[in-house]
């Protein structure tokens, strides 16, 4: 099958500079509207863009497979991959994102210990989650049971609690 430069390149280019600026938003917490979704569904575009021209450069990039260097600067990301797979986060309070282990203690926390730290007694709290449209009975109840796993879930109750 044939691929044209043509769009392969463009592609690319157009997805990378996409690419580049949602994940630099996101990395200093800059980001806003749908950044967050944009970079991870058309990330799918860079995917494609890279293979693309990678198919339609299939000679130049074979022989990068043949330079120590180049297998090298690969292996190291491969690594990299690997590790963030399999590394997990410290379960014993120490070390980690502070924040991230402040919102986990909040999203496991009963909704009745939740409404002094919002400023609002337990029942206006079920009120306003109900309101959002959680499915929530009593103010024993966890965030995280109300919520589910899903994070964009969690931290709607969360901006609905903390508004």
């Amino acid at each position: 099958m044939q691929i044209s430069r043509e769009w392969a390149t463009p592609l690319t280019i157009g997805s990378f500079f996409l690419m580049a600026c949602t994940g630099i938003l996101m990395f200093f917490h800059a980001d806003m509207g749908k950044n967050k979704d944009v970079h991870e569904w058309l990330g799918w575009a860079m995917v494609a863009g890279v293979f693309a021209h990678a198919w339609a450069n299939l000679a130049s990039f074979k022989r990068y497979f043949a330079k120590p260097a180049a297998l090298a600067t690969m292996g190291v990301f491969v690594a990299i991959l690997l590790a963030s797979s399999f590394i997990k986060e410290e379960e014993d309070g120490k070390g980690g994102n502070p924040g991230r282990r402040a919102t986990k203690a909040v999203l496991n926390a009963p909704i009745s210990a939740i409404a002094p730290l919002a400023g609002q007694p337990p029942e206006a709290l079920l009120a306003d989650l109900q309101k959002a449209g959680f499915k929530v009975e009593s103010s024993s109840q966890t965030l995280i049971s109300v919520t589910g796993p899903e994070q964009p879930d969690q931290f709607k109750a969360l901006a609905v609690i903390f508004h």
